[in-house]
């Protein structure tokens, strides 16, 4: 049974496939500590997700593995994360602005959006001297 997975999933399923990616393993203890949540809250999530075949808990031994679903939905959150960063380090917004503007946003951009985001920011990287004078035009209207 597959449904669109809710923000908070999407956020889960993106920790998951971070951690796999950083120790090989994603376990209910990591997520609770790396999102400074409650063991308990992360289980209840992973039931969720579970149900929804997101993922597969295999207790004793790796941990939670992502379903060929869930590692879809992870792979397409995290590119939409690593592209709002990534349009933003042009517009030389500081880290801390773009973690917590990227939180706020990337669950409700469409595709096209984002798809468009990185047109542009492919754009500016293509044209350096277009992407200096929009900064300082920028600078000098504030």
């Amino acid at each position: 049974m597959h449904t669109s997975p809710s923000q908070s999933a999407e956020d889960y399923l993106e920790r998951i496939l971070e951690l796999v990616q950083e120790t090989g393993q994603a376990r209910v203890v990591d997520i609770a500590n790396s999102l400074k949540i409650r063991q308990a809250s992360v289980t209840n999530m992973v039931k969720k997700l579970c149900e929804t075949g997101f993922v597969e808990h295999e207790k004793y031994k790796r941990g939670l593995v992502l379903t060929k679903e869930g590692r879809e939905v992870a792979e397409r959150i995290q590119r939409r994360h690593a592209t709002l960063s990534r349009f933003f380090s042009l517009l030389e917004l500081d880290g801390e602005t773009q973690q917590r503007d990227i939180e706020g946003i990337e669950h409700h951009l469409s595709r096209d959006t984002v798809r468009s985001l990185e047109d542009l920011a492919s754009f500016f990287e293509s044209n350096p001297e277009v992407l200096k004078n929009f900064l300082k035009s920028r600078t000098q209207v504030e």
